[in-house]
């Protein structure tokens, strides 16, 4: 059996969908493990684009079984809108789509939550929530007590239960002050009535995925896990306060699944060929100015869920060695190279420089990560275009000197380089196999 993860390194945003969409077909079953509404994957497909928030990226190809396992949460609403705009365009959910009946949900309460939680800054600075619910959601879900999942929503208890948690959490928004029209969204009987179009639509896609992630692994099924987000962004791992809510890094993904770490043979990490970062936190790289904007708009840096403007600067060889020792990454995926064949020059970060000495780790405080000054390479800009290149052999000269620079920095080989979004605009390297997909047409 052959499982497979794919890992975003960075802070998030780095093409990770296009991968999974790409070697789906080689693969039995496609696995979302953490995360929820706050993420988002872009595919694009000869002259369509699907942006897919909690839909595993699989699921474009039919003979593929999507899981979504108890490590995701759920916005029940925004997942049935996932689905019609998806049916709406040719692609069927309901064939080979399963979701844990032990995943949690994210209730109106939650967004409610989410809006006092972001207006708190951190020392004047957002931690950048999107404000979809999340973090109230893993909240709720460590208390145990006001807790929903899955399963609720197909007990014959379901009303007496979910009403009992909106009385308490309609008593608890009022009590923070809360504007009276979310107190109006979360009243139990409205509550109560969503939860049962919710357990409609949704009850024949229910069911308990870890037993049938196991059965399938003891079965040598092939099986693609999806992160969300980047492993920076980890609860535990990441530039702590500013991160998400769940594992997103390789250590996650056992938890998230459902599955023990001796059924995961191969890790692909993610990173772009430069670093981006949305919302507040340190970023080392970061370059606010004309360079910043060009790599911005060249590589349309604007977020899939909110579409907020993404921070840019140059690749961080520190931060991404981190997170691929921490993500176990037996292969890195070097994306958007197309961007940076527009540039007379490109910088790498090789080390930091705390307080006037010199390190190669990220600091595991945010203030000191904030502090840190990169030391970088610099590196001539090949200044060819890439985006029309489908074999190794056909990259610039600097182009691929720029690539084995990334080698020798993180420790990981190269296994794949994309320059565009196109599903073509892939190569995969003498590197990449196992993983090699069958020819794109």
């Amino acid at each position: 059996m052959s499982g497979t993860c794919v890992i975003g390194l960075q802070w998030g945003d780095e093409a990770k969908g296009k991968l999974v969409d790409l070697l789906a077909p080689r693969f039995d079953l496609v696995v979302r493990y953490q995360g929820g509404a706050n993420a988002g994957h872009t595919v694009v497909a000869g002259d369509q684009t699907y942006k897919l928030h909690h839909i595993p990226s699989g699921i474009l190809h039919s003979k593929v079984q999507n899981l979504i396992t108890p490590g995701v949460v759920i916005n029940p609403t925004t997942m049935l809108d996932e689905i019609d705009g998806l049916a709406g365009r040719g692609v069927d959910c309901r064939a080979n789509l399963r979701i844990s009946e032990r995943a949690h949900l994210v209730m109106p309460w939650h967004m409610a939550e989410d809006k006092f939680i972001n207006a708190a800054a951190v020392r004047g600075e957002s931690i950048g929530t999107t404000n979809r619910g999340i973090g109230p959601c893993y909240r709720d879900k460590v208390g145990r007590t006001h807790a929903i999942r899955m399963a609720d929503l197909v007990q014959a208890n379901r009303d007496e239960r979910i009403g009992t948690v909106a009385e308490a959490k309609l008593a608890l928004l009022r009590g923070m002050g809360a504007p009276e029209e979310d107190l109006e969204a979360i009243a139990p009987e409205k509550i109560i009535a969503l939860a049962a179009s919710w357990a409609d639509r949704l009850h024949d896609m229910i069911g308990d995925t870890t037993d049938f992630l196991l059965d399938a692994c003891e079965a040598d099924k092939a099986i693609l896990f999806e992160g969300a987000q980047g492993a920076l962004l980890d609860i535990d791992h990441g530039t702590f306060p500013f991160v998400t809510s769940s594992n997103s890094s390789g250590v996650g993904v056992c938890a998230g699944a459902g599955v023990p770490p001796r059924w995961i043979n191969h890790v692909l990490g993610v990173c772009k060929a430069y670093s981006t970062r949305v919302g507040g936190g340190p970023f080392p790289t970061e370059q606010d100015n004309a360079v910043g904007e060009q790599i911005r708009k060249l590589g349309n840096e604007f977020g899939t869920t909110t579409g907020r403007p993404r921070r840019c600067g140059w690749f961080d060889a520190v931060a991404v060695r981190y997170t691929s020792r921490l993500s176990g990454v037996t292969r890195l995926a070097l994306m958007m190279m197309d961007v940076l064949a527009h540039l007379d020059e490109i910088k790498v970060c090789v080390a930091y420089e705390l307080d006037g000495e010199r390190i190669t780790r990220v600091p595991s405080h945010a203030d000191e990560l904030r502090r840190c000054v990169p030391i970088y390479e610099t590196i001539p800009g090949w200044k060819e275009p890439v985006d029309h290149v489908r074999k190794m052999e056909e990259f610039p000269a600097g182009a691929m000197a720029y690539v084995r620079r990334i080698e020798e920095l993180v420790g990981v080989p190269v296994g794949v380089l994309s320059v565009g979004p196109d599903r073509a605009q892939t190569i995969f390297t003498d590197q990449a196999l196992p993983l090699q997909p069958e020819p794109v047409a």
